[in-house]
């Protein structure tokens, strides 16, 4: 009687562990599609603003570079002026990248991952 017993327990606790196993798989499963599309839906996000943008940028250096065409009476004059613009914005970023704007970017960066992960346990 008392072996009878101890086999239904054991045939319990592997069926219990079966079961807790089972389950763990189906929660590590879900977590990595959450996780997935979240990443996903991210990452479609990013790119469309992004692009948006970038195409806001291209056209205001279109729309500049023409009314100073305009005011200098010449499309040389005009465009020059805006290479020249950008030329010297790229030098300044150059010359400042390694004090202001990497360490900016990374605190932006880490930001922004603490805060995801601040939502993720207010969501627990």
């Amino acid at each position: 009687m008392m072996e009878e017993k101890k086999e239904k327990n054991i045939e319990e606790l592997v069926s219990d562990a079966k079961s807790y196993v089972d389950t763990r798989l189906e929660y590590i499963h879900l977590k990595s599609v959450e996780k997935g599309s979240k990443l996903f839906s991210d990452l479609i996000t990013n790119t469309v603003v992004v692009v948006c943008f970038l195409l806001a940028f291209i056209l205001g250096t279109i729309t500049l570079a023409l009314y100073l065409a305009e005011v200098f009476g010449s499309y040389v004059a005009g465009f020059g002026c805006v290479a020249g613009i950008y030329l010297l914005l790229s030098i300044i970023v150059f010359l400042t990248k390694d004090k202001f704007i990497e360490r900016l970017l990374v605190n932006m960066f880490i930001k922004k991952y603490f805060d995801k992960i601040a939502d993720k346990d207010e969501e627990a």
